[in-house]
């Protein structure tokens, strides 16, 4: 969410990556049950997109998130295994860039947006 003083359409973020990794992580469906829970499913399923990877549906059903192992998979894979490591968020607003270096975000405002 961009803090940028008068910006009104703060979320989400765009995405964009120079440099990504994969880093292997265990499986946990239960985990991913839960944090399904927590998502903008939308807006992942935009940042996905942006960072070119492919396979997540439009919308989840129970079913899938129950027992469909490729879709829990394909989840997994893009929640926890993939890292942007260099790039920028881009607030849907205004344009302004937020760096990503060594996979952090600078979100830091300067003293004239705040």
């Amino acid at each position: 969410e961009c803090h940028i003083k008068g910006v009104t359409n703060k979320y989400p973020f765009k995405v964009e990556a120079e440099q990504v990794e994969n880093c292997e992580c265990d499986f946990n469906p239960d985990f991913l049950r839960r944090m399904y829970a927590k998502l903008d499913w939308k807006a992942f399923k935009d940042t996905a997109e942006c960072l070119k990877l492919d396979g997540l549906p439009e919308s989840v059903s129970e079913d899938m998130l129950k027992s469909d192992e490729g879709f829990l998979r394909t989840f997994h894979h893009i929640l926890l295994e993939v890292e942007v490591e260099e790039g920028a968020l881009i607030c849907p607003e205004t344009g302004r860039r937020f760096p990503i270096h060594k996979g952090i975000p600078n979100l830091l405002l300067n003293e004239d947006e705040c």
